[in-house]
């Protein structure tokens, strides 16, 4: 019976985090996932992987009004968050989708 608690335990450590962090992929603890975005080399408030299938966030590039989730305006200054690609270990994964951005 405790092998039985201890397995039950086990995978719910596991499968929990991973669960939580899809729910809400438009929200973190520190911000919305849209609007002006600059990427940089260091020093990001957030490192994101680019994938081809599966993102946490799909993301529409767009010139202006980025005010929805998944909608991203790549600027040069004034950036309401910055972002880093890394090639493992991301905060969270994207993929860049012309159409209906979101989760």
């Amino acid at each position: 019976m405790k092998k039985l608690a201890l397995l039950l335990a086990m995978l719910v450590c596991v499968v929990l985090p991973v669960f939580a962090r899809s729910v809400q992929p438009c929200r973190s603890s520190r911000g919305h996932l849209h609007g002006r975005v600059k990427v940089v080399t260091s020093f990001a408030d957030y490192k994101v992987q680019v994938v081809t299938s599966f993102p946490d966030l799909r993301v529409q590039r767009v010139n202006s009004f980025p005010n929805n989730c998944g909608r991203w305006q790549f600027v040069d200054s004034s950036p309401d968050f910055t972002i880093q690609y890394v090639s493992s270990f991301p905060d969270f994964t994207i993929q860049f989708v012309p159409s209906f951005p979101g989760h």
